[in-house]
């Protein structure tokens, strides 16, 4: 490793290519071996085995159980794979569960997380706070999340009413090594909702005074409360402010802590906006919020430079009352009940699930950029409409155009070519129009980035996305109204065959209408009605076999290809694979099905009704202690 490091100090002298230095950095992230690096290899293991044959499966069923036992002994188990960004849901529950049969299904828990820009002493302020062995060292020393249980003593259990608490310590956000990705943004927000989501206990880490650097993290965290609010989880948030020497730092930050509170009630407000909720105005609105008892001032950890410096006992102090606070808080925290391991889980299945695919917000680096988007979104959606209903306007009148030409018969091939005539400057017309419309709207956006308001500088990026979008929009409309110019044609042409066959056929029915009643006259005993009637179905149905030109549709099958064309573009490819014909379906009446309901709208009713469940426990071992006093006093 130090090798290394050496080669890699001497390479970065060298000012050519950094070819040479990027292969030697991932090196070292190689050569970095750790137990968690063995209990990564175990999970994976464990669900490739799974998906196998049952006999390698069963090989490997003591995995969970050895790392249950691993996480008793208070090693770090990986709950995020920070490289893949994603939590292996069957190893997880398995080693959860299989942890909750050890301790006899004896698991409440609080789960608190710490969560701040890389390198500001989140994993050093949790090994201090609670003597764990989170890996310490400057630069990306966590990827993705870790937790550790810390079982409760039996002196605090009734206290605090949990038998473990939960530490979650999460990767720095604002990584310089993922910066130059553009999906960076995507795994910051995630990550921090996801942890948000699954907390109790949210420690934001500040490092200094300035919190600049945290705005991001802190507008996707008012996000992440917000829709927690949504679902009846109301976590508790403290801000740590790392760093800040002096013993009145608390005092002396007055001005710091309101602005961060105006800059929470500003993001709050934004975030309410788009997530629809009109009520909510303040941060104060989301979370039970104290400016004052809300922020720790935490003094650096060394008096001068490691590794002979001594270590800073303030730190340590300053730690120490934030934990006591910590503790003060789960003891008083009575609005809602500490749940257990399975309970846990289907809570983490459920929030995981909805922010894999909750990803408008996620794509942005935070919201005054998603708001800018979504302002110049709406001016595009105004825009589109407009466009949509000059081309739609313009429409009406080229149908008309066709239907009133006039065409007598099919078997007049002048008249088909004038027809075939009008639809081709139809369609010029229709594609002069759309480049026409086009440029309007290409204008209206060159217009609206020129101007200074609405943040339009924070989208500057996406503005040849737009353009794009503008070009394909165009296309979309030109190609419809392309089909349906055709349509009218064969609508025309299909109903000058019709009148052609209807004119034939009534001429031939004609005939042999009067040839059946030239017979029955010239024969010397006269049909009777009856038999006139009968004779006249016969000629009827032999005479309609013969016609000619008609052909029977099948309308499932046309239907079906319509609707492949229609939603080609729109993800749904997947579940036509397995439609055949349209014949099977709407035999029965509509249900919904799992499948109909967004993933967002699902995780909130899951919430919900994960949260009245919880209520109803509370509610009903309030009463049964409520029976259970007066007994006590009478006995």
């Amino acid at each position: 490793m130090s090798s290394l490091r050496n080669r890699f100090q001497e390479q970065s002298l060298v000012k050519q290519g950094n070819k040479c230095l990027e292969e030697l950095d991932q090196c070292i992230l190689d050569s970095s071996l750790g137990i968690e690096h063995f209990m990564r290899e175990m999970g994976q293991i464990y669900e490739a085995s799974s998906l196998g044959n049952p006999q390698a499966s069963a090989e490997h069923c003591p995995l969970p159980a050895l790392a249950a036992e691993l996480l008793l002994d208070g090693y770090p188990f990986e709950l995020l794979d920070g490289d893949a960004s994603n939590i292996p849901e069957k190893w997880v529950t398995d080693v959860l569960m299989e942890l909750h049969r050890k301790v006899g299904e004896k698991s409440k828990l609080f789960v608190l997380t710490v969560l701040g820009v890389q390198s500001t002493g989140k994993s050093t302020l949790l090994n201090t706070m609670f003597g764990v062995q989170f890996p310490v060292s400057s630069g990306r020393c966590t990827r993705g999340a870790f937790m550790v249980f810390l079982r409760v003593g039996e002196d605090m259990r009734k206290d605090l009413r949990c038998d473990f608490i939960l530490l979650i310590d999460t990767e720095g956000l604002k990584s310089p090594s993922l910066a130059q990705l553009d999906e960076s943004c995507e795994h910051d927000n995630e990550l921090a909702t996801l942890v948000i989501g699954l907390s109790d206990i949210t420690i934001i880490n500040i490092a200094m005074e300035n919190s600049t650097e945290m705005n991001d993290v802190l507008q996707i965290a008012v996000h992440a409360f917000l829709r927690m609010k949504e679902v009846g989880k109301i976590p508790v948030c403290h801000f740590v402010h790392q760093n800040v020497a002096g013993l009145s730092a608390h005092n002396k930050n007055v001005r710091d802590r309101k602005y961060i509170l105006d800059r929470l009630n500003e993001m709050t407000q934004i975030a309410a906006e788009m997530e629809k909720r009109p009520s909510v105005n303040r941060f104060t609105d989301v979370l039970d919020y104290d400016a004052d008892k809300n922020n720790w001032y935490i003094p650096g950890l060394w008096h001068g430079t490691p590794p002979m410096a001594p270590v800073n006992t303030g730190y340590s102090e300053a730690v120490f009352d934030l934990k006591k606070n910590i503790l003060e808080v789960l003891k008083t925290c009575r609005y809602e009940e500490p749940s257990q391991i399975p309970e846990f889980i289907k809570w983490m299945k459920s929030l995981w699930k909805a922010v894999k695919y909750e990803n408008f917000i996620f794509s942005f680096r935070n919201t005054l950029v998603a708001q800018a988007y979504d302002n110049l979104w709406k001016e595009m959606t105004q825009w589109e409409w407009e466009s949509r209903k000059n081309i739609y306007t313009w429409q009406t009148k080229a149908d008309l155009q066709i239907s009133n030409l006039e065409v007598n018969s099919f078997e007049n091939q002048a008249e088909i070519q004038d027809l075939q005539k009008l639809a081709e400057s139809l369609k010029s017309e229709a594609l002069k129009m759309a480049a026409t419309l086009e440029k309007e709207m290409t204008e209206k956006l060159d217009a609206y980035y020129k101007k200074k308001d609405r943040n339009v500088s924070l989208i500057e990026k996406n503005k040849i996305d737009f353009f794009h979008h503008i070009r394909d929009v165009h296309r979309d409309i030109l190609n419809t109204e392309n089909n349906k110019l055709d349509m009218a044609v064969t609508l025309k042409i299909s109903t000058i065959k019709a009148d052609d066959i209807h004119r034939k056929q009534k001429v031939m029915i004609e005939q042999k209408v009067l040839q059946l009643l030239q017979n029955s006259s010239d024969n010397k005993t006269p049909l009777s009605d009856e038999q006139l009637e009968d004779e006249f179905g016969k000629m009827w149905s032999r005479e309609v076999v013969k016609i000619s030109g008609l052909t029977e549709q099948n309308i499932p099958s046309s239907v079906f290809k319509q609707l492949r064309g229609d939603f080609s573009n729109r993800n749904v490819n997947e579940e036509f694979q397995n439609v055949e014909t349209l014949t099977a379906y709407g035999m029965e009446p509509f249900k919904a099905r799992d499948r109909h309901i967004c993933t967002m709208t699902k995780f909130k009713l899951k919430m919900m009704m994960f949260g009245k469940k919880k209520k109803r426990k509370k509610v009903c071992r309030d009463f049964q202690r409520a029976l259970l006093i007066p007994a006590e006093g009478l006995s």
